[in-house]
């Protein structure tokens, strides 16, 4: 098949929304990256001829990828690497993902510290990869087909590994909260032991309603409200994640990508605006991008997402459902579903109104989802 006209050019603007790009160094500037990583024969991702164990070894964080490889970054040097083939990966999730630590075997030109573009090959060969200590996962099945019940459990892509905060970005209006949305976010940082802030932008346009938000804040989430069109809020949340490694989350529209050129200057993450007929946002960011802040720390920002689905078994569902605890230890039957048992403390509790009835019925219709993807 014939190579379309422009073909080139439409991948190396592909890989510039992958790879997230380096800072500025002198001899590894982004369009010489850039240029590398298009042109970047098959071959040169094999292994150099030497022996791997004999080259020296660096440890580095995964920037970003190009077909073959991934951008990592060592003692602030953006470096193109290849995969050993000796490379192997716990399975049932993603083998690499953006900022994942790994080892890396610098090739001769990289470990004699000669700053000139290796023109032949690739600077490093991934070996290994450490431990994550926290994950954004994101469960995918391995086909369309519907899995039995004793069937291999499904893929897990990760789209960001060890960050510390989850940012739930969320907008009052264009696109309105999606309460349900949040409930599984807060899901997916519990299981990836990442710590969840509600950041609630576009202030100008509406405020978000306050019973909600008390609702959430007596969860013991942090919420933020912000308006990255004035400003409004801005100052807390850059001092929110001063030093950490945060990703955002959230839909397509909410703003992430412009408070992302907020919070980094010269960012130039693109934006677009939410689609007026059905109030929902338009994809901007193709995958994980990361960036600098200046006060120290990092930020990833993610695709836009319309539902999230969480993989567990129905009964660990009442695990994160914190408010849940302590009328569940009073329930008549130990493996109480909260549905429709006799002497259920949780439903007394919602009749009650300890338990918010919003919340309850979030987690009847994500019981109702378990239940039925293992039927």
């Amino acid at each position: 098949m014939a190579m379309r006209k422009g073909k080139s050019r439409h991948r190396i603007s592909d890989w510039t929304q992958r790879g997230g790009g380096p800072r500025d160094e002198a001899d590894f500037t982004r369009e010489s990256l850039i240029r590398r990583a298009v042109k970047l024969p098959a071959d040169r991702l094999e292994a150099p001829q030497e022996n791997l164990e004999d080259l020296p070894k660096a440890e580095g964080m995964v920037m970003g990828f190009f077909p073959g490889g991934a951008v990592v970054r060592h003692e602030g040097q953006p470096l193109l690497c290849g995969i050993a083939k000796t490379f192997r990966a716990p399975e049932g999730s993603s083998p690499l993902a953006v900022g994942d630590q790994v080892t890396v075997a610098l090739t001769w030109r990289a470990a004699a510290g000669d700053p000139k573009l290796d023109k032949d090959r690739a600077d490093g060969m991934i070996l290994a990869r450490q431990v994550r200590r926290t994950a954004l996962v994101r469960p995918q099945p391995r086909s369309g087909k519907r899995r039995g019940r004793y069937d291999e459990p499904p893929f897990e892509k990760v789209i960001v590994a060890n960050m510390d905060v989850l940012l739930i970005v969320m907008s009052s209006r264009q696109p309105p909260l999606h309460q349900a949305l949040v409930d599984r976010l807060l899901i997916v940082a519990q299981r990836g032991n990442l710590e969840p802030i509600l950041v609630v932008n576009k202030l100008d346009l509406d405020r978000p309603d306050e019973a909600l938000l008390t609702e959430l804040v007596e969860l013991g989430l942090t919420v933020l409200l912000c308006s990255a069109l004035t400003g409004e809020g801005v100052a807390a949340l850059r001092s929110a994640l001063s030093g950490r490694r945060s990703v955002l989350a959230g839909p397509s529209g909410t703003g992430k990508s412009t408070l992302v050129n907020l919070l980094v200057p010269g960012a130039n993450a693109p934006t677009r605006q939410v689609r007026l007929r059905d109030q929902r946002g338009r994809h901007t960011t193709s995958s994980a991008r990361l960036y600098d802040l200046e006060g120290g720390g990092t930020l990833v920002d993610t695709p836009g997402i319309r539902e999230v689905g969480v993989q567990i078994r129905p009964t660990e569902l009442p695990w994160y459902f914190p408010e849940f605890d302590a009328p569940a230890s009073q329930c008549r039957f130990r493996n109480c579903t909260h549905t429709r048992e006799p002497g259920c403390a949780v439903q007394a509790a919602v009749e009650a109104g300890t338990i918010q009835p919003r919340r309850y019925q979030s987690y009847l219709r994500l019981l109702s989802d378990l239940e039925e993807n293992r039927a």
